[in-house]
């Protein structure tokens, strides 16, 4: 259905959803590291999106996993 609309141009709400998933799914693996490190929080967190292929693209969330003290 996306590639019908982008036809037309403007956002196409399938390949939005889409890229939102993707980057959640990114977020929780970042997570998820950060937490088998033994971290509790994540520094300078960012996103990167990459074009492997022709249609597949791959999504990262990265940052630095530190534990902060309390005070």
């Amino acid at each position: 259905m996306g590639a019908f609309r982008q036809l037309a141009g403007g956002n196409i709400k399938e390949y939005t959803e889409v890229c939102e998933a993707a980057g959640h799914e990114a977020y929780q693996l970042m997570l998820q590291h950060a937490l088998e490190l033994g971290a509790n929080a994540v520094l300078a967190m960012r996103y990167d999106a990459t074009e492997f292929s022709q249609g597949a693209t791959e999504v990262l969330a990265y940052g630095t996993a530190v534990i902060v003290l309390p005070e």
